[in-house]
């Protein structure tokens, strides 16, 4: 079994354009996504896949496996789905170009995870340690059965404890943070381009529920891992200060 990476990087963000070259310690946010992906142990690629020029150009410089898409893509999942046929692994494992700090260790153990127990997609998941993080609804939540299977992502906070009070909520019953990486066997992502766009999905806006009411399954796999992706620029600054103290250490 072997495993692509495949960093999707779209310039023209919703909330904050042109990110993925923004600086960070003196190197682009999305150089730092690809340098932490390419210490993973178990991949046997990582392509960063593009839909800019500009930024094919720039990563062309870092010696990188970079590869041009369409600029209409509407999601990472389309945009990787767009270079199946380049792609030679059996599971395809999609990071997001603003994950400047993912850890390769989560990345190898997502793929240890799905060769034990092969699903059609796996995810990893972050216990919700304080309120006001469920309450954003930036992060988006996830319900699972007892066997760790996806019941449903909402940027809502679910499930709803009734009769307690929500401050109460998280001692009542664990809540769980979505990291947005996924692990898609090779054959489920082909299918991708003959799942229309749900409802769920548009109303959510959030991809991965179009394969939910498709009726594939989607693995969680518990992680101590705390996403920061950078979104806004508000997370841009935040990463700078994180980055600067790293260094410093």
């Amino acid at each position: 079994m072997s495993v692509s990476v495949v960093i999707p990087a779209r310039w023209k963000s919703e909330r904050l354009p042109g990110k993925i070259l923004a600086d960070i310690a003196g190197k682009p946010v999305l150089w730092h996504t690809w340098d932490r992906t390419c210490q993973m142990q178990l991949a046997r690629e990582v392509v960063i896949a593009v839909d800019d020029k500009d930024v094919f150009n720039e990563v062309r410089t870092w010696g990188a496996k970079v590869v041009m898409t369409d600029e209409k893509c509407q999601s990472g999942t389309e945009r990787a789905f767009s270079i199946l046929n380049q792609l030679k692994g059996d599971m395809i494992l999609i990071v997001q170009g603003d994950e400047c700090f993912v850890d390769w260790r989560l990345l190898d153990n997502m793929v240890k995870a799905w060769q034990e127990n092969e699903t059609d997609i796996i995810t990893p998941v972050y216990r919700f340690k304080n309120w006001s993080d469920v309450e954003d609804s930036g992060n988006v939540k996830v319900v699972v059965n007892e066997n760790g299977r996806a019941l449903y992502f909402s940027r809502s906070p679910i499930p709803h404890v009734r009769g307690v009070n929500p401050l109460d909520w998280l001692e009542k019953h664990p809540f769980w943070w979505h990291i947005g990486v996924y692990g898609y066997r090779r054959e489920v992502l082909a299918h991708y381009a003959k799942l229309p766009r749900s409802s769920l999905e548009e109303i959510e806006k959030l991809e991965q529920l179009r394969f939910l009411e498709a009726g594939f399954h989607i693995q969680v796999m518990e992680t101590d891992y705390h996403e920061l992706s950078v979104d806004t620029l508000k997370d841009l600054e935040k990463a700078r200060k994180i980055m600067l103290k790293d260094l410093v250490k």
